[in-house]
């Protein structure tokens, strides 16, 4: 794996000048992901964040072959794309050369919309990496709740108030969804590793037929947070194991980092404007139940730590 020095000097393939907001989690995901390879790359977008904020007409931050596709079919456009490849190869129509193929979706086109676009490109083995970049909720279009937003959390489609305590639904777990697909290669990571978000990347883009990362992104304007606070929220998503960090390969499963010292859920949570409700006194029980979930999900993580699943 390469040093953060080494990372530093290689080409920008995600340029500056971009529109995403101050203190959002995916510039870095993506940049990070896409610095480790050397090999040429080609890329589409969902409609989402990422998209709209790199590539506003007439300009593009993209240094490299780069698609936008709708919001539902970002992997079913790569799937073509690296099919197209594969054929012109074959009859001699371009040179052979190690092409990667690189997928990127928030989790509202991803563990929703895009779903079975997803999932049919994993089924048919196409050799791409498919990158969700997790924030929690549609941010591009106001901020309200997908299948990934977290359990209580206040949207606005979800708000917190006298008729519901925000959302009522534990999250989907989109990680073993796609574990489940039987897939070479998937695992979770977060921005403020960049070590171990690098060697992941690396390691999936090595690798021959379907892969995943499911990536931790902090969002100032959906989880009404500082802007400087990004990258160390990401660090309590995953010291409070409410986002561990692991990886399933060949059907074995390694936790990647486990925290010395496991950090109560509430260090997360109480940064976060999104959850100021569960911090009043009546709702407690409420915090209490968020809690003990998240500690059994990570208890289930360890019990199948280097174990096939």
């Amino acid at each position: 794996m390469a040093t953060l020095k080494e990372l530093a000097k290689k080409e920008e393939r995600l340029t500056g000048g971009h529109r995403l907001c101050a203190g959002c989690g995916i510039p870095p995901i993506v940049r990070l992901i896409l610095r480790s390879t050397d090999a040429p790359i080609v890329a589409t977008t969902a409609t989402g964040c990422l998209e709209v904020g790199t590539s506003i007409y007439p300009y593009t931050a993209w240094n490299i072959p780069w698609i936008h596709s709708a919001f539902e079919n970002a992997a079913a456009t790569i799937s073509g794309v690296e099919a197209a490849y594969r054929a012109l190869k074959k009859t001699g129509k371009i040179p052979d050369r190690d092409i990667k193929f690189i997928a990127f979706g928030g989790d509202g086109g991803t563990y929703d919309i895009g779903l079975q676009a997803l999932s049919g490109a994993l089924e048919r083995r196409h050799n791409f990496l498919y990158v969700c970049y997790d924030n929690g909720a549609y941010m591009n279009t106001g901020i309200q709740r997908s299948s990934a937003t977290p359990l209580f959390s206040n949207t606005t489609t979800s708000p917190a108030g006298k008729a519901i305590e925000g959302k009522q639904e534990w999250r989907k777990d989109l990680t073993r969804i796609v574990v489940a697909h039987n897939v070479p290669y998937a695992a979770q990571a977060s921005p403020h590793n960049w070590a171990d978000l690098s060697k992941k990347a690396e390691k999936a883009l090595a690798i021959n037929g379907p892969t995943f990362l499911n990536v931790m992104s902090p969002c100032p304007l959906g989880w009404y947070t500082k802007s400087e606070d990004s990258i160390k929220l990401a660090k309590l998503s995953v010291d409070t194991c409410y986002w561990p960090l692991y990886e399933v390969e060949n059907g074995v499963l390694r936790v990647t980092y486990k925290p010395k010292e496991k950090k109560p859920l509430a260090e997360w949570l109480k940064p976060q404007g999104r959850f100021k409700h569960l911090f009043k006194p009546e709702n407690k029980n409420m915090l209490d139940a968020f809690q003990e979930r998240v500690d059994l999900e990570w208890q289930r993580l360890l019990e199948l730590d280097g174990k096939r699943i």
